[in-house]
């Protein structure tokens, strides 16, 4: 079930998409922004993580990048009158961050996962020592 070595990128890839960083098959959420307490298909534990409000401020940041431009530039192009501003491009903000909440909040865990932050310092020596997950090894002891 594990992979051995995996990178920065594809644990943060897999968070990205919401699945387990070390198997990429589990699902990393319980809920909305709920991170699991372990993996459904490998068994590691996820409720180390500490993501705290860094992906939202990492979405505050990308959303506002795209989305100020924007309005600049159809203000200053077409003049639109500010309630349509305002109609168009706070949906437009909410939705946008609404969707890259989750996926950023995953992304995160999967980076904290690879480097062995906060609680997962256990989880990085077993991985370098090519041990399984305990779940695991507690299930193929029961086998």
């Amino acid at each position: 079930m594990t992979t051995g070595s995996v990178s920065l990128a594809k644990a943060m890839w897999r968070g990205f998409r919401g699945k387990c960083p070390n198997c990429g098959e589990g699902h990393v959420f319980g809920r909305f922004l709920k991170v699991a307490s372990a993996c459904d298909h490998c068994g590691e534990e996820l409720f180390h993580q500490r993501a705290d409000d860094f992906p939202a401020y990492l979405v505050m940041v990308v959303v506002g990048h795209l989305v100020v431009p924007a309005i600049l530039a159809v203000e200053t192009a077409y003049a639109p009158p500010v309630w349509l501003q305002l109609a168009v491009w706070l949906p437009v903000t909410l939705f946008a961050s609404l969707a890259l909440l989750q996926p950023t909040k995953g992304a995160i865990v999967g980076l904290q996962w690879q480097i062995g932050m906060h609680g997962f310092e256990a989880s990085k020596l077993r991985r370098e020592a090519g041990q399984l997950a305990p779940v695991l090894v507690k299930a193929q002891r029961a086998a």
